[in-house]
């Protein structure tokens, strides 16, 4: 078995072509969302001044640093911040991202709550770096969100006595089978873990098989999947039924929902709801892709099969009366938006595999469909389909027909979404008890 100094020394002789080979990908995803040159800095630990100075400001008893890589671990950190704030008084926060998307939700967090939350980019994990960050920021506790266990930034911690913990864990078979090749690598560096709070009991022993000692795996349940702090504003979900009637599509349209979309589901989901509407001839459709900035080529697949969608960033932008279909191009907005959906299709699930989170659906009563490619989310899927609370479908033929069904049969719609709805109360109060966890500060019970 490898030991933690021979992990981090092969680690970190791979890692400088690993950042060469990516660096052209990731210029174009900062170009394409909106980063900006002037960020870069901050992953190499340097702070713009009024930066720093915020980071000083916040309370120093106690101090986390909760590290969440885009919009989705965004999520789950907001829910998990939030219910921090309520229970520690004294407690001050600073939230790292990686991606632009995520660091304007950071950012809007931040805003809400001034003086004790501080928005920040993510460290490279380059030696020296995630080391000269954490003595810049004074954390008392590490926080990773869901699976970003880097190995330089980890073992800086545990070096400074930090305590680091793993909240809302994913490891999802096919990340295990992967893992397990690499054991003799990634065990020394999961073993530095304080403590890993798991979604699903079947993690439990997935860590366990990687060396982190029983006391310090914890089943909390799924932060993502638990009903708190779930609820979407009121004024948000009437705000958006003005923005859909101004597009075009009134309230009492029933409307077919495209979540999370990847590249070509766009144009196969649109050619479904084309033919949808020979029989449910008033439905809508609104596409919320994963990527906003694919917005140009999501518009040319659409206008090849004569659609002329409505675009959520122009204002004065209206659908065609004959095929009318909404692309929602802007970020965090989607939970809202499935609060107005008649169904909710999951996206990544017919093109590529992994899927995307239908939970968030299944929260707002939503009936959800997804294609054969769920592999990120197996345990939540295998829960829904079991209450009858999600279908499951192999290709857009039979996905066609589910919508059919569902769209004539609103009593099964409703049904459907209830089931799944219940269904997630496996996850109730999952917040609390990761909260209730990182106060004890990684204290083995």
């Amino acid at each position: 078995m490898a030991s933690k100094a021979l992990s981090l020394t092969l680690y970190n002789l791979a890692l400088p072509l690993g950042l060469v080979l990516m660096l052209p990908g990731a210029i174009r995803k900062m170009r394409r969302r909106n980063g900006r040159w002037q960020d870069l800095a901050q992953r190499f630990g340097f702070f713009p001044q009024e930066t720093q100075a915020a980071i000083n400001a916040l309370p120093q008893r106690e101090r986390f640093w909760v590290h969440a890589v885009s919009v989705g671990e965004v999520g789950v950190a907001k829910k998990l911040i939030t219910r921090l704030l309520k229970t520690n008084a004294d407690l001050g926060i600073v939230l790292s991202t990686t991606t632009p998307t995520g660091h304007a939700l950071a950012a809007e967090l931040a805003a809400q709550h001034a003086g004790r939350v501080v928005a920040i980019y993510s460290p490279i994990d380059l030696p020296g770096v995630g080391r000269l960050m954490l003595e810049r920021i004074q954390p008392t506790q590490l926080v990773l969100v869901e699976a970003e266990v880097w190995p330089n930034l980890t073992t800086s911690a545990s070096r400074l006595g930090i305590p680091i913990s793993l909240v809302n864990a994913r490891l999802s078979p096919r990340s295990e089978r992967r893992y397990r090749r690499f054991s003799w690598f990634i065990g020394p560096i999961f073993r530095m873990l304080k403590q890993v709070l798991v979604q699903e009991a079947a993690d439990v022993a997935r860590w366990q098989g990687f060396g982190v000692d029983a006391e310090r795996v914890h089943l909390t349940g799924s932060i993502k999947y638990d009903p708190e702090g779930a609820v979407v504003p009121a004024i948000k979900i009437e705000e958006l039924h003005a923005v859909r009637a101004l597009a075009g599509i009134a309230e009492a349209q029933p409307t077919l929902l495209a979540a999370s979309t990847h590249a070509g589901e766009e144009i196969e989901l649109a050619r479904v709801f084309l033919r949808l509407r020979e029989q449910v001839s008033n439905l809508a459709l609104l596409i919320v892709p994963r990527h906003v900035e694919r917005r140009a080529e999501i518009s040319a697949d659409l206008q090849s099969i004569g659609i002329s969608p409505a675009l959520r960033s122009a204002p004065n932008s209206r659908v065609d009366a004959g095929a009318p279909v909404f692309l929602i191009d802007t970020t965090g907005e989607l939970a809202a938006w499935q609060h107005l959906a008649t169904l909710v299709v999951v996206g990544k699930s017919f093109l590529a595999e992994g899927g995307q989170n239908p939970a968030e659906a299944a929260l707002a009563q939503k009936p959800v469909l997804f294609g054969p490619h769920m592999e990120n989310f197996t345990p939540l899927v295998n829960l829904l389909l079991k209450h009858g609370g999600a279908q499951q479908v192999a290709d857009f033929t039979e996905l066609e027909a589910a919508c059919r069904v569902l769209l004539k049969d609103e009593a099964k719609a409703r049904r459907m979404a209830q089931a799944g709805h219940d269904a997630l109360t496996i996850h109730e109060g999952a917040t609390l008890r990761s909260v209730e966890r990182l106060l004890q500060g990684g204290e083995v019970s």
